[in-house]
């Protein structure tokens, strides 16, 4: 069983676009004990099955970037053994969410295959074989707290970064990532600033209140839930409330786990049908952390 942790941008800064469209990104992110998992087993042929609440929302063709892992993998393993294999995908994460769920079902299913298959790759090979199918994929194989730049495939990992108490909120929609970046009016904006020098839950918020997420307001054009969603974090108590990524997931961060479960219970209660979860970020120097 390999873990597929949900992704958290803390910060997420458009600094610029190069000349092949990608867009130039400065994020702090942190990685979740809440998310997928994959499970392998020898079979005679490849196969994916999927559960989970989210399960129906999930291609099962070719289409899926755990299949694209897969074969990507099996691509840049020639004269390897790779046989065939049943992939079980349990999806809890809501698609198209902005919290790295497809990109971090494809880097567990790659950290999984590579045991599996007991492959001589090394971790700067898994990196290219991840970059090449999406941008979030190297940071969610380090699956740490860590400063992505570039494209995202430039990597700082952070020392010292506490958990977080965190609730995630998804007002029961999914945006397209292209729509909105299309919706960006501004490219070119501020670096992040420098990360405080020691961290806790008040260092933190202070130095997130100094940032921000250059996606929200696109997105919020594009889907007006975004704002319910982070107006009910922080109307459930949050520290600091903000969007992830390109949405329309929002986070609220929480001084301790137990607060948090309050918070959760409560927006639940007012939003029965939203995806709503409580739980703690994995601090550094534990990647891949469980649930």
């Amino acid at each position: 069983m390999e873990f597929a942790p949900a992704k958290i941008n803390l910060a997420l800064h458009i600094t610029g676009r190069r000349a092949d469209g990608y867009h130039l990104l400065e994020s702090l992110a942190v990685f979740t004990r809440f998310g997928d998992r994959i499970e392998l087993r020898a079979d005679q042929q490849d196969s994916l099955t999927v559960s989970g609440p989210y399960a129906p929302g999930v291609p099962a063709d070719e289409t899926n970037l755990v299949l694209k892992a897969r074969d990507a993998l099996r691509a840049a393993a020639p004269g390897m053994a790779t046989p065939p294999v049943a992939i079980r995908l349990e999806k809890n994460l809501p698609m198209a969410s902005g919290i790295g769920g497809g990109s971090s079902d494809a880097a567990a299913t790659l950290r999984a295959l590579v045991r599996f298959w007991n492959l001589d790759i090394g971790h700067d090979a898994l990196l290219r074989i991840g970059a090449a199918l999406g941008a979030d994929l190297p940071m969610c194989l380090a699956a740490r707290p860590l400063v992505a730049r570039g494209a995202g495939e430039d990597l700082s990992t952070v020392d010292g970064f506490p958990p977080l108490g965190l609730v995630l909120v998804n007002p029961g929609v999914g945006i397209a990532t292209p729509a909105v970046f299309a919706a960006l009016s501004q490219r070119e904006n501020a670096s992040l600033p420098p990360l405080p020098r020691h961290f806790d839950f008040h260092t933190i918020r202070n130095w997130l209140e100094t940032t921000r997420n250059d996606l929200e307001g696109p997105a919020q054009s594009i889907e007006p839930s975004v704002g319910a969603a982070r107006a009910a974090l922080e109307r459930a108590g949050a520290g600091f409330a903000r969007m992830s990524g390109s949405g329309a997931t929002c986070f609220g961060l929480f001084e301790t786990g137990n607060v948090a479960k309050r918070a959760a219970a409560a927006i639940r209660s007012r939003h029965p049908g939203w995806f709503v979860a409580a739980t703690r970020s994995t601090p550094s120097g534990d990647a891949h952390g469980q649930a």
